[in-house]
């Protein structure tokens, strides 16, 4: 049995990637470094409830019905990328 082909991330759902996103060790690294807590490490549930909070939705699936919380996490997703290093900071 052959694996299914992966998508690259960019043309997943915004869903999709944020529950990706989540279970990423660097994300989550990030997202305790934006909460105030640069020493510690969150887990997944915590860095999903951060990514809620940013997003401004009670669930991920409203990322793809609700325009300004999918623009807040692109502006995430940016800041992120940034922070990690796979892009320059945004001016």
């Amino acid at each position: 049995m052959t694996k299914p082909e992966r998508k690259p991330f960019n043309t997943l759902e915004p869903a999709q990637q944020a529950g990706i996103l989540c279970n990423d060790p660097q994300f989550q690294k990030f997202a305790a470094t934006r909460s105030g807590l640069p020493d510690q490490q969150f887990s997944a549930s915590a860095a999903a409830q951060y990514l809620r909070d940013c997003c401004q939705i009670q669930t991920r699936r409203q990322l793809a019905s609700e325009p300004a919380a999918r623009t807040n996490f692109q502006i995430l997703r940016t800041e992120f990328d940034a922070w990690a290093g796979r892009i320059q900071a945004p001016r």
